[in-house]
C-alpha cells in the first residue's frame, strides 16, 4: 500500500492537478465566504461563526474530489498500465487503499488552509475568543468523514470505465444523490416520521448532525461503514478485472 500511496502523492504534485485542486477550493469557499453576497457570506451573516463554510464546502467538494478521483483507474485502464499493476505482487486491497489515502491526502491538505477561517473567526467576535471551538472542530469533523466518503465514491466510478469524463460525471452524480437525494425524495412524503427516515438515508443529514456538534456513534457508522462498503466493490470490481 505505501509504495502506491507515495506514487499517488507523487503524482498530484509534480503534475497540476494537486495544486488546481487546492487553489480552485480555496478560491470558491473564498469568495463564496468574503466576497459575493449570498447566504454564504459571514460578513453578511451577523455571527462570528463558520457554519456557512461548513454549508458550502460539501457542495465545492461535490465536484473537486470526483475530479481528484476520475484518474485513478481510468488513466491506468486506458494506458494498459492496470494490468501491469494486477501482476505486481501487490494485493488489490492494498492497491484501493494506497490510491484512496493518497486522494484523501490530497483533499485533507486543501483544507488546511481554511484554519485562516478559524483566526479571521476568532478576531471578528464583538469580544475576540467568543467562538464555540468545540462545535468548529466537530464540524471539521464531519467534513473530514464526508471528503473520505466522497472519495471512495469517486474511486469506485473510476474502477467503471477508462473514459475519465464518464468517472468525473458519474461520481459528481452519485455524490449528488446520496448527499441531497434522499432530502428532496423525503418531502414528496407528507408523514413527518416517514420523511424523516428517508433523509437519515442521506449523507446531508448525518452530516449537519455532526456539524451541530452533536456526536453520535449512528452517524460515525454510517459514513464509516458506507465508505467501507465503496472501498469493498472498488476492489471487488478490480478482483474482476483481474481474472
Amino acid at each position: 500500500m505505501w509504495p502506491v500511496f507515495k506514487k499517488e502523492i507523487s503524482a498530484f504534485f509534480t503534475s497540476p492537478v494537486g495544486y488546481l485542486v487546492m487553489g480552485l477550493f480555496l478560491v470558491l469557499s473564498g469568495l463564496f465566504l468574503w466576497v459575493f453576497k449570498g447566504p454564504f457570506n459571514i460578513l453578511d451573516y451577523g455571527f462570528a461563526d463558520l457554519s456557512p463554510f461548513f454549508l458550502l464546502a460539501p457542495w465545492i467538494f461535490l465536484l473537486l474530489i470526483p475530479a481528484v478521483t476520475m484518474r485513478s483507474f481510468s488513466e491506468e485502464q486506458k494506458l494498459g498500465t492496470l494490468e501491469l499493476l494486477l501482476s505486481k505482487p501487490i494485493s488489490t486491497t492494498a492497491l484501493v487503499l494506497g490510491k484512496y489515502f493518497g486522494a484523501l491526502v490530497l483533499v485533507l491538505i486543501a483544507i488546511l488552509p481554511t484554519l485562516l477561517y478559524v483566526a479571521t473567526i476568532y478576531e471578528l467576535g464583538t469580544t475576540a475568543g467568543n467562538m464555540d471551538t468545540g462545535l468548529i472542530w466537530g464540524s471539521y469533523g464531519g467534513l473530514i468523514l464526508l471528503m473520505g466518503l466522497y472519495v471512495s465514491i469517486g474511486l469506485l466510478c473510476s474502477t467503471l470505465t477508462e473514459n475519465q469524463i464518464v468517472a468525473f460525471l458519474t461520481a459528481i452524480l452519485l455524490c449528488f444523490l446520496l448527499y441531497y437525494g434522499f432530502e428532496s425524495l423525503s418531502t414528496l412524503f407528507a408523514d413527518g416520521a416517514s420523511a424523516l427516515g428517508i433523509q437519515r438515508l442521506g449523507i446531508k443529514a448525518h452530516y449537519e448532525r455532526i456539524s451541530l456538534g452533536i456526536v453520535d456513534s449512528r452517524d460515525l457508522v454510517y459514513f464509516l461503514s458506507l465508505t467501507a462498503f465503496f472501498i469493498f466493490l472498488s476492489i471487488q470490481r478490480l478482483n474482476h478485472l483481474k481474472k
